[in-house]
């Protein structure tokens, strides 16, 4: 049950994260060079490898469980609602949803406004937006993994999670050389959002002292109460749309 815990929400976060550095990647290599772009994947994912290992075992080693999973559930209740409000807010249709392949078209668009690709060497256009591409939606991951291996005293199968998951987003975006827009990151980071929220409440709960009745089984209680609260959240706000747009056409009509 642990491992799951950690390995399945690092898995799926990490596929949402994965789906958009793929998105940066292919638009660099398409567009300039593929060799520096490829360093820069290489040199962002050695960084993040660097700051899970060294990061998780400090926070599992030096700081206490009790601690931990009041600091982690804090953090984890804030970042997981800003996760859920964006796609609550794009389910309710308030807010655009996420289109890989226009953020792919624009990036190209771009990157052929930067100078050309020299002749020689290495090209650092190429490798710093690679690079910096691939940290910064892998610090996210890298926030998961370490967040959820700790506090669950599993951050292996986390890593694992996370790790699987890159493996396959790259290998399916290496085989259609092209963004993955059909994977349903909207749902994903819905789920996503519910599983931190859920946790962040469980181990910010454990972290003050409270005691669970049914200890782990109430994490099922808590991801119900989240989705419950978070569907009448998408109705209150479609409807609050719908009553904006009837006032507006009648007004057209007229």
């Amino acid at each position: 049950m642990q491992t799951l815990v950690a390995a399945v929400p690092a898995f799926l976060a990490s596929v949402v994260e994965f789906v958009e550095a793929l998105t940066i990647v292919l638009a660099v290599g398409v567009t300039r060079q593929w060799r520096s772009t490829l360093i820069g994947v290489g040199a962002a994912t050695l960084a993040l490898a660097v700051i899970v290992g060294v990061f998780g075992t400090a926070i599992v080693v030096l700081v206490p469980i009790g601690i931990l999973r009041l600091v982690v559930g804090t953090f984890l209740l804030i970042y997981g609602l800003q996760w859920l409000c964006k796609a609550m807010l794009r389910a309710a249709g308030a807010k655009a949803k996420h289109d890989e392949a226009s953020i792919y078209q624009r990036q190209i668009a771009e990157l052929t406004e930067e100078p050309p690709v020299p002749a020689r060497g290495m090209d650092w256009i190429s490798f710093t937006v690679a690079f910096k591409g691939v940290l910064l939606e892998g610090l996210e991951v890298a926030f998961i993994v370490v967040t959820f291996g700790a506090s669950a005293g599993q951050l292996g199968p986390a890593a694992l999670g996370a790790a699987v998951a890159g493996v396959l987003v790259l290998s399916v975006g290496a085989a259609l050389h092209r963004p993955l827009a059909r994977v349903p990151e909207n749902g994903l980071k819905y789920a996503v959002g519910l599983m931190l929220v859920t946790f962040g409440t469980f181990w910010a709960g454990e972290g003050v002292g409270i005691a669970w009745p049914g200890s782990d089984a109430v994490l099922l209680v808590l991801l119900a109460a989240y989705l419950a609260f978070s569907l009448a959240g998408v109705w209150a706000v479609r409807a609050m749309l719908i009553a904006r747009r009837v006032p507006a056409a009648a007004v057209a009509k007229e």
